[in-house]
């Protein structure tokens, strides 16, 4: 279907001849992209999957303008065969635009690539000069993809940070989670406790590395998702009613049958300042282990940040998290 590229401009020139790059068009584009996305699964059982449902909300998300930030790449019969997004968040310290892309199996290591990165770098030079400051271009591989490493490679991007996929069989013995006294276990009320939760989600990663703020507005647009459940959504409330800390489980009924698993994903967790090291982020973390058991899930999983400064590798690990696969952030300036 498509000629690789070694090097030659003549074929370079007759490869690309054959695409039509254009932006996303709405609605009808949703399924052509995710039948792409999984056509690229089926050569990598790494890759996570991507629902329809996300991938619709992923679209409407506030901030995000899809006719700019989203390129499509079809061939001389009108077939997808690249799909790419780069995420330009309002609300940062350190400005930046991640790129995420895939191709078609038969254009991996083709041009087609070369050209994702090329439009993206493009992409963040226009949001640079609009926001008069210096916006760095992003993007990941996996570790196991020398492919997609060498591409971004090629184009000067440098690792910059690592995080790790980690999984605990939920089959196992876990042990109870304890809250120091005065304080209980909740779950949101969804909506209503909105403002509350984005303020101890910020309070939670302000120290984080790349921490992007997150606003109610785009923290409700999220709670619309179909997978969404209040009782998922736990928190650890200290004797003043403040939320103290965090843990946001989902069950994705799509992503599971799309990976053949039964899992459960422990999106994220987090204590806020002046709540720390008082055990509230293993009392969290064992709370939603044992919700997502009791909703018969047979694996937890979670991402981590493996420099994370709060310790939380070693949490995960004393509770018998272990790495499934290392996912490398990289990075330009543009």
């Amino acid at each position: 279907m498509f000629e690789k590229s070694v090097g030659s401009n003549t074929q370079e020139d007759m490869f690309m001849e054959t695409l039509q790059a254009r932006p996303y068009a709405g609605e009808a584009d949703l399924q052509p992209i995710i039948d792409l996305i999984n056509a690229y699964r089926a050569t990598d059982p790494d890759d996570d999957a991507v629902t329809l449902d996300g991938l619709r909300l992923e679209m409407q998300e506030p901030g995000f303008d899809p006719a700019r930030d989203t390129s499509l790449w079809e061939d001389e019969r009108g077939a997808l065969v690249g799909f790419a997004q780069i995420y330009l968040p309002e609300h940062s310290a350190e400005p930046d635009g991640f790129l995420w892309f895939r191709v078609h199996p038969s254009a991996v290591g083709s041009d087609l690539e070369d050209q994702v990165v090329l439009w993206a770098e493009e992409r963040v030079r226009e949001a640079s000069r609009e926001r008069g400051v210096p916006v760095k271009l992003r993007s990941g591989a996996l570790r196991s993809r020398a492919d997609r490493r060498a591409l971004l490679e090629r184009h000067g991007m440098e690792p910059v940070r690592y995080f790790f996929r980690m999984a605990r069989s939920l089959g196992e013995p876990m042990e109870e989670p304890r809250l120091p006294e005065g304080f209980t276990f909740q779950h949101t009320r969804g909506m209503p406790d909105a403002a509350a939760w984005v303020d101890v989600f910020n309070q939670s990663f302000i120290d984080h590395w790349n921490h992007h703020p997150a606003t109610v507005e785009e923290h409700t647009h999220w709670l619309q998702h179909p997978s969404y459940r209040a009782e998922h959504d736990l928190v650890a409330v200290a004797p003043d009613g403040t939320f103290a800390a965090f843990c946001f489980c989902v069950i994705d009924p799509d992503e599971n049958a799309a990976n053949g698993r039964s899992e459960g994903t422990i999106r994220m967790l987090g204590t806020r300042r002046g709540y720390r090291k008082l055990g509230l982020g293993r009392a969290m973390l064992l709370h939603g282990m044992h919700r997502l058991k009791a909703d018969g899930m047979d694996q937890a999983v979670l991402g981590v940040d493996a420099a994370n400064p709060s310790g939380a590798l070693r949490l995960y690990e004393s509770v018998g998290f272990h790495t499934i696969r290392e996912f490398i952030l990289y990075s330009k300036d543009v």
